[in-house]
């Protein structure tokens, strides 16, 4: 447990509380040490009273004894909120943004000095499997990427990226869960249709692609290798996959990747 750090995030919504969840949950971080600043009264009240932590509507009161500030705000009241919390900042405290379309350029001239840690999490964040990557700024050193590790770790698995490679993270693990949920939803229908009820294809839908992510993950092999291994010639994964290539499905997902990369650079430079 790191009790020598004090974290104070600015935004209330669902990836703040995700990262709030992972941290209390393993107990990285004392709850007592977490501070949130939340415009909506009501919402601060859940925060408080699910994780026990202090939340509160503006930050001014823990801003200048913090380690590590969480930007944790829609894009579009990122420039605002920097602008109030810029100048409440102690010396040294590391900026962890997780604004999307947010740069490093941007955090670092609004806190010039400071540390500055971007990151792109997932929202499988919510139920300790997210993703996050994440680039360093100027200033951030050895002792700050330790602290986002363990910020970011606390709720799933971290990657060290370059801050132009996060576009292509957006697009991938970013925007991914929602391609993972509507090929779920295509096979539970499948299922359907050959005769399942509706819960029980669900359940074997879900636990598949999570025993095939579990599978990726602790292995050695390719994901290439391990379809090759469970496909027998002239087998019933063989017939299913020869559906699929005909339907360009792999391209398809290849697509969507792309497009939504392209669409976070977009995003960036507006």
């Amino acid at each position: 447990m790191r009790d020598d750090i004090q974290i104070g995030i600015i935004g209330g919504g669902a990836m703040a509380e995700a990262l709030i969840a992972g941290l209390t949950t393993r107990g990285s971080v004392p709850a007592s040490h977490i501070s949130v600043s939340e415009h909506k009264a009501v919402r601060c009240d859940v925060l408080t009273q699910r994780y026990g932590i202090h939340a509160q509507v503006g930050a001014e009161s823990f801003l200048p004894r913090i380690d590590v500030f969480i930007l944790a705000v829609k894009p579009a009241a990122a420039a605002a909120a920097m602008q109030e919390t810029a100048h409440l900042l102690k010396e040294g405290a590391l900026v962890l943004s997780i604004v999307a379309g947010l740069t490093i350029a941007e955090i670092e001239a609004a806190y010039p000095a400071h540390p500055v840690v971007r990151a792109m999490p997932n929202t499988p964040l919510a139920v300790g499997a997210g993703m996050s990557a994440y680039a360093c700024g100027t200033h951030a050193g050895a002792a700050e990427l330790a602290a986002a590790e363990m910020i970011l770790g606390a709720a799933g698995r971290t990657v060290a990226v370059h801050e132009g490679d996060l576009d292509a993270v957006t697009g991938l693990s970013g925007s991914g869960p929602a391609y993972a949920f509507l090929m779920m939803e295509a096979l539970i229908e499948g299922g359907v249709a050959a005769g399942l009820r509706r819960e029980t294809a669900a359940m074997l839908t879900a636990q598949t692609l999570l025993g095939a992510a579990e599978m990726v993950l602790s292995a050695r092999s390719s994901p290439a290798d391990l379809r090759a291994a469970v496909t027998s010639p002239a087998g019933t994964t063989a017939a299913g996959l020869r559906v699929m290539e005909r339907a360009g499905v792999r391209s398809a997902l290849i697509e969507a990747v792309l497009a939504a990369a392209e669409r976070s650079k977009e995003l960036g430079r507006k």
